[in-house]
């Protein structure tokens, strides 16, 4: 992991050994749907993970069983060597994992300077909270000329970048990003990319889903595969794969990854 670039909020060190986050025979689900059937992985200290796989098969179940959204019906989440399965969001986020939701879902009656002081939620956020926010108008620009501006105003990627910018407003020691990239026009893709990559390279571990493999590839140590709520396919640090390696892990020989699994 390189240094913390300038300008750019800093993770604390991990307090829990090696491992930033462990999810262990993870098992959660909707009433009496089951999604997630026993994922496990790993995140280690100072690096990043991808989660990529078909749409509707499991991936923000699990980001939203992680930070506790979700109840996890068994198995185990640790972060930072801290059991934190089925723990409140609140205290999730008070121990520094922050979970930057798909869909842009933050007030669309607030300003952006208004929202990024909601997202100091904590007594540690708020005593960063100044030098946190100048560091956001420095990673996103945008979002400082249009600080007086209601979230609604926006448009999809400056919505994108608020929310990054909220989730960073809360002093996080990781950073959970689901599909950040979603749905934007190619040119604003590239930008938001190059603006998460410059929150990595300040030394904030990230766990990422995308559908643009090659991205996370990029961006990230290890990739899952997830697929049937289950981890399909893992690709390690230093492993090389191609674009037909990734079709076949999508679409297999059995062609039923396109069934849907909520």
């Amino acid at each position: 992991m390189t240094a913390p670039a300038e300008g750019v909020p800093a993770a604390a060190a991990p307090e829990g050994g090696s491992l930033t986050l462990e999810v262990e025979g993870l098992v959660s689900g909707y009433g009496r749907v089951t999604i997630l059937h026993g994922v496990s992985l790993d995140m280690q200290a100072g690096h990043n993970i991808g989660l990529f796989g078909p749409n509707g098969h499991g991936k923000t179940t699990l980001l939203r069983t992680v930070s506790g959204l979700l109840r996890a019906r068994s198995g185990r989440v640790r972060f930072q060597g801290r059991d934190i399965t089925n723990a409140k969001p609140r205290q999730i986020v008070a121990l520094g994992l922050i979970h930057v939701a798909q869909g842009n879902q933050i007030f669309p009656d607030l300003t952006i300077q208004e929202a990024l002081k909601l997202g100091a939620y904590t007594p540690r956020a708020r005593a960063a909270e100044a030098a946190n926010q100048e560091r956001i108008y420095e990673i996103f620009p945008r979002l400082k000329e249009r600080r007086r501006q209601q979230i609604r105003t926006l448009s999809g990627g400056e919505r994108q970048m608020a929310s990054i910018g909220v989730g960073l407003m809360g002093d996080p020691k990781a950073l959970i990003l689901d599909e950040p990239t979603l749905g934007l026009a190619p040119r604003i893709k590239e930008e938001l990319a190059a603006a998460i990559r410059t929150i990595s390279d300040a030394g904030m571990p990230l766990v990422v889903v995308e559908q643009d493999v090659e991205f996370l590839m990029e961006l990230t140590d290890q990739l899952y595969m997830i697929n049937h709520g289950e981890v399909a396919a893992q690709i390690r640090p230093g492993e090389q794969i191609d674009h037909e390696e990734i079709m076949a892990m999508y679409f297999g020989t059995g062609g039923n990854v396109g069934e849907t699994v909520l």
